[in-house]
């Protein structure tokens, strides 16, 4: 979701601004604790993989101990937010210290899940407000308000948003989706939206423009690598070359019986529909 947040939640696209911020920063890595570290210490993991969200806000209570600080995004509830030497910071767009890192009133977050954690990819502190971008699936939407409320993996309460008349409703994805009709009659319960917005300065998170990527019984074909498989509750995660996304993908042994012989690395062809909760496996084979 907040003053800026993304989901993944299902397929995503790669999250692209919220605050000025850019899902794939090419600036060096600008955080620096203290001098060059020691070649005693294990190196550091590789940043958590996975759709990334931007959230916009204000930083209160940062904790350089426990390497974590408090957002109090726009509209929402606070969420704590970690941080590590992974983190790159920018003030005004250009790259400071972790240790430069302090309260602000404007700020935008590039995050992702770590496990159950949220953690920060990069921290741009901000002079001006900043605009948004939130990820996850539609709860709602009244179309004479303009109202919408998205849930979002990232945090336990609605994003709501004001989506203005005219404002742009788009299908984005695979070809035969996005042949689709397009329009705000895709904001349907269970559709998967990236919403690109703005405070508006009354409190409100005003949308600039919505991204389709599924709506309920639209048909999808994945194809790409199996990075974890639950067969016992009939449960996969693709991640496809294409777009470089991970996919959760639900199947049933007696409807999709190949499914039996599946196993994590395999190369694997994936037509499915997306029922507004989970893509289901229409038919599953072997590349």
């Amino acid at each position: 979701m907040l003053g800026g947040t993304a989901l993944l939640a299902a397929p995503a696209v790669n999250a692209q601004s919220e605050g000025v911020a850019v899902s794939n920063p090419a600036t060096p890595n600008a955080v620096i604790r203290s001098g060059a570290p020691s070649a005693n210490l294990p190196a550091l993991p590789p940043r958590p993989a996975g759709k990334s969200t931007i959230m916009g806000g204000a930083i209160q209570d940062v904790d350089p101990l426990r390497d974590q600080f408090i957002l109090n995004a726009f509209g929402q509830k606070k969420l704590k937010i970690f941080y590590d030497e992974r983190t790159r910071v920018y003030q005004d767009g250009k790259p400071i210290s972790l240790l430069q890192l302090a309260s602000s009133s404007h700020a935008s977050i590039q995050t992702v899940l770590d496990g159950t954690k949220v953690f920060a990819l990069s921290v741009h502190i901000l002079s001006q407000s900043p605009q948004g971008e939130c990820h996850g699936r539609v709860l709602r939407y009244n179309a004479a308000s303009g109202q919408l409320a998205i849930d979002s993996a990232l945090t336990n309460e609605p994003i709501k948003l004001l989506v203005p008349a005219g404002t742009p409703v788009v299908r984005v994805g695979q070809g035969a989706f996005t042949s689709g009709h397009s329009g705000s009659t895709d904001l349907v319960g269970g559709a998967i939206v990236t919403v690109s917005f703005a405070p508006d300065g009354q409190g409100r998170n005003t949308a600039s423009k919505v991204d389709v990527l599924a709506v309920p019984g639209s048909a999808f074909v994945f194809a790409g690598s199996i990075i974890s498989l639950d067969l016992h509750v009939g449960s996969m995660v693709i991640v496809d070359p294409r777009d470089g996304n991970n996919y959760l993908i639900s199947f049933d042994s007696v409807r999709t019986p190949q499914s039996e012989t599946l196993h994590v690395g395999q190369q694997v062809r994936v037509s499915a529909t997306y029922d507004g909760d989970h893509y289901v496996a229409d038919e599953i084979s072997a590349r």
